[in-house]
């Protein structure tokens, strides 16, 4: 990665359940709107062995000094896969740490957030392709640590769902925001948009 590279490549992941109708999502996407930067931000399917293969296949041709990856929830457990993998810089949104973990619970008919009449399978086998991954985040982060320079993470003491003490030992290594309060969803996403903006070093339009 080149320290102050310009980002004109974007991934946005979003969370379980959730969609590019997240809030966040929507807002990052205004943000990018109108800048001259390819703009990514798929409908993550269920199985996190096909995310993970079709998010490599997508930007597959995206430079890697260019590009980075924002990931909310599971998004941002993703993404700090997919940095892994790529080299890219990375924005974590309340990353979930544990993921194989916490999601073994949620195995069977789910719902989407945004559209309750969508409904999806999350089949146990799932949560082995999260282990899968969790065990690539493993053995590859010790050679390749986060930096203040390759990633900025977002933690709110606040998050109903996540403990932020794992996501403080997840997000290691890089620069970290840790908001006293807030929530899951960081409702006040917009008090830090300009932090994460800075970071991604977006150009102008």
């Amino acid at each position: 990665m080149i320290i102050g590279a310009m980002t004109t490549h974007l991934l946005y992941l979003h969370g379980f359940r959730s969609s590019p109708r997240s809030f966040k999502a929507q807002r990052m996407a205004a943000v990018v709107q109108g800048r001259p930067v390819q703009w990514l931000c798929p409908q993550l399917p269920p199985s996190p062995a096909q995310a993970a293969a079709r998010l490599l296949s997508a930007t597959q041709d995206w430079p890697r000094d260019g590009m980075a990856v924002v990931g909310s929830s599971l998004g941002g457990f993703y993404a700090r896969w997919f940095a892994l993998q790529t080299g890219c810089r990375a924005v974590l949104l309340n990353p979930a740490a544990h993921p194989a973990r916490d999601l073994a619970r949620h195995v069977g008919e789910q719902t989407s957030w945004h559209d309750p009449g969508e409904r999806f399978w999350f089949d146990p086998a799932f949560v082995d392709e999260l282990r899968v991954l969790e065990t690539d985040i493993a053995r590859l982060a010790p050679g390749h640590p986060a930096t203040p320079a390759s990633q900025f993470s977002i933690v709110a003491q606040g998050d109903e769902v996540l403990d932020w003490r794992e996501m403080l030992d997840f997000c290691a290594g890089g620069q970290i925001r840790l908001l006293d309060g807030s929530d899951h969803a960081i409702s006040d996403f917009e008090s830090h948009l300009d932090a994460v903006l800075g970071f991604l070093g977006l150009p102008e339009g």
